[in-house]
């Protein structure tokens, strides 16, 4: 009887240790964590918007012929500056010229076939008057007369309008300017209204450069902006004249033209830096925070405000109008006053408990009264990541 009842309590001992090896172990507790926060305040802004621009003529034609054929004189090139009337290029006028021979030809037929009909007219008018014909046939041959004037008139038409196709084998320039674009060369065969030439106009420029989407509401016509040329380190002043009204398909970009004074008679191709007067927030007040402080919270941007009687932290949803060098600028979500996490947002949790992080100070030697007691984080607080 000992025995089994020492066998039984050796059993019971072994399904005791059985359950104790099977239960789970309790969860780690989440350890605190230090964390490093700003306290919200309004600064000013120190940074400026610079745009690379191009000097560019306001009037910028590219020029064709309105008829099509061979080129086989261009007498201008690249760079050269021309003068109104002048010749740019000429078309093979063979061909225009043989068309102008076939419609005089038709013109003097013409004319010859009025004049017969006005004969035939004068002398049958007399018949009239002395009674040997009828009214009809009178008007019969008025008739034919009228016809033969109409197909004279016709026929003049066509040779005038030849002759302007003709005359239009020769490309002159409408304005002074500057060739800055050839687009045809001798020999070829170009079809009526393909540009062969580009000429850049005398007279106003402008200066063009490209905006993002997100900046280009703020830049309407009318408003004031600033030139600044790097050739000569010159500022001038100028205004926006246009914005495109939708963005470049491959950069999705905003093109905008900037006035030039007329006395700003820039050199065409010139690079320049320009400063949109809407888009300069220099000195204004506003709310800025540090990167490190931004992380996402599904579409949107998000920071860790502490709570300073819990010590817990919360998320706050927040909205980011630009730029200003390391810093960003928050436009809403945000009040001065707020505690800010700036360190370690990416480990964080809404409601977790967290402590302010305290560098380490060094100790000197020379004074045993300091004390270091309160700088160090806690033993069981994990460090900021």
């Amino acid at each position: 009887m000992r025995n089994d009842s020492a066998i039984k309590a050796g059993w019971v001992l072994v399904l005791a240790a059985a359950l104790a090896a099977c239960s789970r172990p309790s969860p780690p507790t989440e350890p605190i964590r230090a964390v490093k926060v700003i306290t919200v305040g309004v600064q000013s802004t120190g940074g400026t918007l610079e745009y690379a621009g191009e000097v560019r003529a306001r009037v910028e034609s590219r020029l064709g012929f309105r008829v099509g054929g061979k080129l086989i004189e261009r007498p201008v090139e690249l760079g050269q500056r021309v003068k109104v009337g002048q010749l740019l290029a000429r078309l093979d006028p063979q061909d225009f010229k043989l068309a102008t021979d076939a419609v005089r030809a038709q013109v003097a037929a013409a004319r010859t076939n009025r004049d017969l009909a006005a004969a035939d007219l004068k002398r049958y008018t007399e018949l009239r008057n002395q009674n040997f014909i009828g009214a009809a046939e009178l008007e019969r041959r008025d008739a034919v007369f009228k016809a033969a004037q109409a197909q004279l008139d016709q026929a003049q038409a066509q040779l005038s309008a030849q002759g302007n196709q003709a005359g239009y084998a020769n490309l002159h320039a409408d304005a002074a300017g500057v060739v800055t674009a050839v687009l045809a060369e001798r020999g070829q065969v170009v079809a009526a209204g393909i540009p062969v030439l580009q000429i850049a106009q005398d007279g106003a420029r402008d200066v063009v450069f490209a905006v993002p989407e997100d900046k280009v509401a703020a830049i309407r016509p009318g408003t004031p902006a600033q030139v600044r040329v790097w050739s000569s380190a010159g500022t001038l002043k100028g205004v926006v004249r246009e914005v495109a009204a939708s963005a470049d398909p491959v950069t999705r970009t905003f093109t905008v033209k900037v006035a030039l004074q007329a006395k700003d008679d820039l050199a065409l191709g010139s690079t320049v830096s320009v400063l949109p007067a809407a888009l300069q927030h220099a000195g204004t007040p506003v709310i800025k925070l540090p990167t490190s402080a931004l992380w996402q919270q599904g579409q949107a941007t998000a920071v860790w405000v502490l709570d300073s009687a819990s010590m817990t932290v919360k998320p706050q949803t927040v909205q980011i109008s630009t730029a200003d060098g390391n810093d960003v600028v928050v436009v809403g979500g945000l009040q001065p006053g707020m505690q800010v996490v700036v360190a370690g947002v990416h480990v964080l949790a809404p409601g977790q408990k967290v402590t302010l992080y305290q560098a380490n100070k060094s100790i000197d030697a020379t004074s045993p009264a300091q004390s270091v007691s309160g700088n160090a984080a806690p033993a069981n607080v994990a460090p900021a990541r």
